[in-house]
């Protein structure tokens, strides 16, 4: 969680949060500073409390961040340190 408060204290305008008007859903959306796939998610989906976003922007934000920071693993592991994900082997005959 250490990582994660840095990004909230150091970072939290990179997290962007809107109401998305043809849908009617509360989101949130988060660059990625290593590729153009950045991530957008709802936040609300039913979107009816207007105040949602800004009443629990530090959470969702932190949500965004973790987010991230799977996304940095799995596409930049070596860009920022991290030993790459180890793939799962296949299993005989298909799903588990």
């Amino acid at each position: 969680m250490e990582v994660h408060a840095h990004l909230w204290d150091g970072h939290p305008e990179q997290v962007r949060t809107f109401r998305d008007e043809a849908k009617g859903t509360l989101k949130f959306a988060l660059d990625c500073p290593f590729c153009d796939e950045g991530l957008e998610r709802v936040a609300n989906p039913r979107g009816r409390e207007a105040d949602f976003l800004a009443e629990f922007r530090r959470e969702i934000a932190l949500v965004a961040f973790d987010l991230l920071l799977y996304h940095l693993q799995a596409s930049h592991a070596e860009l920022v340190g991290l030993p790459p994900i180890p793939e799962e082997p296949a299993t005989a005959g298909g799903s588990p």
